[in-house]
């Protein structure tokens, strides 16, 4: 490989909404989560969702601000809002093969659990192209953009920084990863200006970033 892209060894990708369009997908799992929060905590549906999203910014994942302010089953919770119909995802062959074709190593690192990536894979056909899958379950719930999500995943598959790529759909994601010493990639709408120095390479979507390699 040659190019901006030659000395990458290991190619960390998010997964939802940066691999695949999440909105389908999303609002079934965005409906289980209100409504496993109204449950567990005793509120309104309103106030569910109001804390689902509070979590969300706070603390990278809405699940870690449930079990820090509520006693809620970190686990339960990953398993319960996950099970959903996974059949609104397509296979992606075109996006498959790119994958395949990359040089070294390829993970997903993604704040989702309870087998969701596992499953999302499968339904897109991408489930064979992947090394390993590193999960907010693998990250013992330090969630990105928590700097120990990322140091937990360097560990554990001795990946070097220096000749890895991460690429992500959410910008908040990146600076970390680029304090680590990864190259980092955004893909999706949001096109900051001035682009951050932490944001290394920019496309409108993974195939548009993967076809520049």
């Amino acid at each position: 490989m040659t190019g901006a892209f030659a000395h990458v060894s290991a190619w960390v990708f998010d997964l939802d909404n940066t691999l695949y369009p999440a909105p389908a997908l999303y609002d079934a799992i965005g409906e289980r989560m209100t409504a496993y929060i109204a449950r567990a905590v005793g509120v309104e549906p309103s106030v569910a969702f109001d804390l689902r999203e509070r979590y969300f910014h706070l603390f990278g994942a809405t699940v870690v601000g449930l079990s820090k302010h509520h006693g809620v089953d970190q686990r339960d919770f990953m398993a319960h809002v996950h099970d959903v119909d996974y059949s609104v995802l397509a296979p992606d062959p075109e996006l498959a093969a790119m994958v395949a074709a990359l040089p070294g190593r390829k993970f997903i690192h993604t704040n989702g659990g309870g087998g969701h990536a596992q499953r999302a894979l499968a339904a897109l056909g991408l489930d064979a192209v992947f090394d390993a899958v590193f999960d907010l379950e693998d990250a013992d719930f330090s969630p990105k953009p928590q700097p120990l999500s990322y140091r937990r995943l360097i560990e554990a598959y001795s990946i070097d920084p220096s000749r890895a790529l991460f690429v992500e759909d959410t910008l908040r994601n990146l600076e970390p990863a680029h304090e680590l010493g990864f190259a980092t990639a955004l893909v999706g709408v949001v096109h900051p200006e001035p682009r951050p120095p932490y944001v290394h390479h920019w496309a409108s979507d993974v195939k548009t970033l993967l076809r520049s390699t």
